[in-house]
């Protein structure tokens, strides 16, 4: 068991790092997006504290809840799974079984996404991502915990599944890799930019393509994917119009502080 001292100095190393990703990411997307994007509204600059919370808030509430059940899930992983799956797996060159995993991870990361749109229960968590009214890079963190986690596990347990991931520190690199990159293009596609990349998007997410996802209008929801629209176009859920959306938010009422935010969904519904 780590001691005292050397648990707060991986906890400062934590934070420091945190704050070292954030200074770079304001000092990328702030500039391009007052370059390339839509002016700001009042939200956005009242929510400006709210984001940075989510920030921090997304980076350690998911990684500390996760540990448990992902190494419970190596580990009966390896017990269940049949010898010859991982040792296939394994045996494969490097970029095949990256790419694998890459779209194993997606397609899970798709139909975690999608699912918290169709059962109500989970659209409760989700509300809280949806409900600012202008994007902007930070808009990606601003998920409830409980959100983020349902997510990220459909997105690698699949991976658990089939043999590509294992409870060896080179089996979970592949899905910690997985994971990091999401995280940094969910800024990148979140951003307020607004720029067209012409055949690209219909190749790897833009902001165009998941501006749409977060229009107002709920009864289009579309383009769940993460990186590839393909698996919009595969499962029917594509929307890829020339203009940005002239809207976004949703019409469910959220609380207006963090804390409500927290709590709402965990509290029972009646009617």
């Amino acid at each position: 068991m780590e001691s005292l001292p050397a648990q707060l100095q991986a906890s400062a190393l934590t934070g420091l790092s945190m704050l070292v990703w954030l200074a770079l990411l304001c000092l990328v997307f702030i500039p391009l997006e007052r370059l390339l994007g839509q002016p700001p509204g009042a939200q956005q600059r009242r929510d400006w504290g709210h984001n940075l919370a989510y920030y921090f808030l997304s980076s350690i509430v998911p990684a500390l809840a996760l540990s448990a059940p992902v190494a419970v899930m190596a580990t009966v992983a390896g017990m269940l799974l049949p010898p010859a799956i991982p040792a296939t797996m394994a045996a494969l060159p490097l970029p095949a079984r990256i790419a694998l995993v890459f779209l194993v991870g997606e397609i899970g990361f798709y139909w975690g996404h999608r699912l918290s749109h169709a059962l109500p229960f989970l659209w409760r968590f989700h509300a809280v991502h949806h409900s600012p009214d202008h994007l902007y890079f930070l808009v990606h963190t601003r998920a409830h915990p409980v959100d983020m986690i349902v997510t990220r596990l459909c997105g690698i347990a699949p991976l658990y599944l089939l043999g590509l991931a294992g409870p060896t520190a080179a089996g979970s690199a592949m899905p910690a890799a997985l994971l990091v990159f999401g995280a940094l293009w969910g800024f990148f596609i979140h951003a307020n930019l607004r720029v067209r990349l012409g055949p690209l998007e219909w190749i790897i997410s833009t902001p165009a393509f998941h501006h749409w996802h977060h229009q107002r209008d709920a009864s289009q929801s579309c383009n769940y994917a993460s990186t590839l629209p393909l698996l919009d176009k595969l499962f029917g859920s594509l929307h890829l119009p020339p203009a940005f959306p002239a809207a976004y938010g949703i019409d469910t009422p959220m609380s207006a502080t963090l804390g409500g935010q927290m709590l709402d969904p965990l509290r029972p519904r009646h009617g």
